[in-house]
């Protein structure tokens, strides 16, 4: 028998979608990310200027959509389909949360090339939490998160491998 406040789950998926630049090629992105996810984007912004990439401070250069509870591991399983079920070990951080990229939008089910919208990628990042983090985030009296309650880079592992039948690499 094990301990419920032991489990994993995942807490959140974001899809981050990077264009580079604002105007039609982000409106365009934004609208695959809607299509592909279901929820609202929110646009990224560019945090300093880059001028040999022609890219101001405060310039909206991408979006990405926060997807939780059944929204989150329907995407999941959709995205894990499309990698091919193979994740780089290098993918998991300390923390237990795992990265992974999708080269072409295309890939998606529904989702077809067309020339005139091109080919987008997206970044997908996933946040993997034991019950009992709250106390962490509370308002009043927060604590320090004890040990146990942290999500380790081999319990992450192990929960993407049994859950999904993941192979990491």
């Amino acid at each position: 028998m094990t301990n419920p406040m032991q489990e994993l789950h995942i807490a959140k998926v974001v899809v981050h979608m990077g264009v580079g630049e604002s105007g039609d090629r982000l409106v365009k992105g934004e609208n695959i990310l809607k299509e592909i996810t279901g929820g609202s984007p929110i646009r990224s912004i560019a945090k300093m200027t880059q001028p040999a990439f022609g890219v101001r401070k405060g310039a909206p250069t991408g979006a990405k959509v926060t997807l939780r509870g059944k929204k989150a591991a329907t995407f999941i399983d959709t995205a894990f389909a499309i990698v091919e079920k193979k994740i780089s070990a290098r993918a998991f951080d300390r923390e237990g949360n795992f990265s992974f990229g999708i080269e072409e939008h295309t890939d998606f089910p529904g989702q077809s090339y067309d020339p005139q919208i091109g080919i987008y990628g997206m970044d997908v990042n996933v946040v993997l939490e034991k019950p009992g983090v709250r106390i962490a985030r509370r308002r009043i009296a927060p604590r320090k998160l004890p040990s146990a309650q942290r999500v380790s880079r081999e319990e992450a592992m192990a929960f993407v491998q049994e859950h999904y039948g993941m192979e990491v690499q």
